[in-house]
């Protein structure tokens, strides 16, 4: 893939990385003390910080936290308790940034809210010596690894389920909205790419959304507004880039009376996301085996921290906005539908069958097969 504005260029090799996600609702102080602030080689003991987007129930706060401080444990038992934070206020996790930075940390994990205006907190992390290593999203400024899950496959595997779903061969005379993620979060541009390679030509897009700060509330707005513009009846699918926003498009369909819903995509595998799939409101989510990433940032992390180079981690390279050749991992990412829920979000130890078959699905369950 060529270079993109604002999109990750991807080098060499296929990618492997490393992931660090945590999640708090605040600056949580580590244990004995913060790290030596020397720019990583503060010895085997070292201080990560990790900023998360969100935290609670969102999938930071549900997945990459808790197997982030797992994986830390793992590589570093001596190592103090993480410094998380967590925060979707792009301002705020900027604050919460140079805290780390004060607090003298050998390394930091970053999930940015928003990648431009991270920069110069990742600029003043550098020139204190502190490497970091940008999560899930491409950070801007001198970053020195990045993990993530290949955006172009998740926009590709979004768009061919839906085509799918459409029983579209081809999909000609189909008209579907797109509701797009945040403009200022370059994944969101990723999968869009990926999806739109995908449907160029195979169906007519009525509506395009970039939604804000990827509120659910935005997309709630946005989809009100499809319906009232183009017609229930009008609409053949939604390609919703995360699962809460397909939560929001659902709602939006329910309170505009519209039987059956049309198929709607999603990504993240989020609980209710499955529950929706299982019940039939939501056609697809995808599956991003968040151990395989937060193993790898984790260890990548530890790696900075303690002085050491990264290339053994590192599969590839890829190229930010501001950066050149970061060592870097892309991962694979899985489609899950109705049919294959047993055998993956289930095998994977993702969720139980009793997690998701509340008693009002239970009889949606077992036509599932998830008994």
């Amino acid at each position: 893939m060529g270079t993109v504005v604002g999109l990750p260029a991807v080098k060499r090799r296929s990618l492997a990385v490393t992931v660090a996600v945590a999640v708090g609702l605040g600056l949580v102080g580590a244990c004995g003390g913060g790290g030596s602030g020397s720019g990583g080689g503060g010895g085997d003991r070292i201080t990560v910080g990790v900023l998360l987007p969100g935290g609670g129930a969102s999938r930071f706060g549900q997945f990459d936290k808790p197997l982030i401080e797992e994986r830390l444990k793992e590589l570093c038992p001596d190592c103090p308790a993480a410094n998380v934070a967590a925060t979707p206020d792009p301002q705020v996790q900027q604050q919460q940034f140079e805290a780390m930075i004060t607090r003298g940390v050998d390394v930091v994990i970053l999930a940015a809210v928003d990648p431009q205006l991270m920069r110069p907190s990742v600029e003043s992390a550098h020139r204190a010596g502190i490497p970091v290593v940008a999560y899930d999203r491409l950070a801007q400024g001198p970053i020195s690894g990045y993990v993530t899950f290949d955006g172009e496959e998740v926009g590709r595997l979004q768009a061919e389920a839906l085509l799918t779903a459409m029983a579209a061969d081809g999909g000609e005379g189909r008209r579907i909205v797109m509701m797009n993620g945040a403009t200022t979060d370059p994944n969101a541009g990723w999968y869009k790419e990926g999806a739109l390679k995908v449907l160029k030509g195979k169906v007519t897009i009525a509506k395009s959304y970039d939604t804000v700060r990827w509120r659910p509330e935005n997309a709630y707005v946005n989809m009100t507004g499809a319906i009232a513009a183009l017609g229930a009846e009008n609409i053949d699918g939604v390609l919703s880039a995360n699962d809460s926003m397909a939560g929001a498009v659902v709602s939006a369909f329910n309170a505009a009376k519209v039987r059956p819903l049309p198929p709607i995509t999603g990504q993240d595998a989020d609980l209710l996301a499955v529950r929706r799939i299982v019940k039939g409101d939501q056609y697809m989510t995808i599956y991003k085996p968040f151990k395989r990433a937060t193993d790898a940032t984790v260890q990548m992390a530890v790696a900075l921290g303690r002085g050491e180079e990264v290339g053994a981690i590192a599969t590839g390279t890829v190229d930010s906005p501001t950066t050149k050749d970061v060592p870097a991992v892309l991962l694979p990412s899985v489609s899950v539908t109705v049919g294959n829920i047993g055998e993956t979000l289930v095998k994977d130890g993702m969720y139980t069958v009793d997690q998701i078959c509340t008693p009002a699905l239970r009889s949606a369950c077992d036509r599932a097969g998830l008994t």
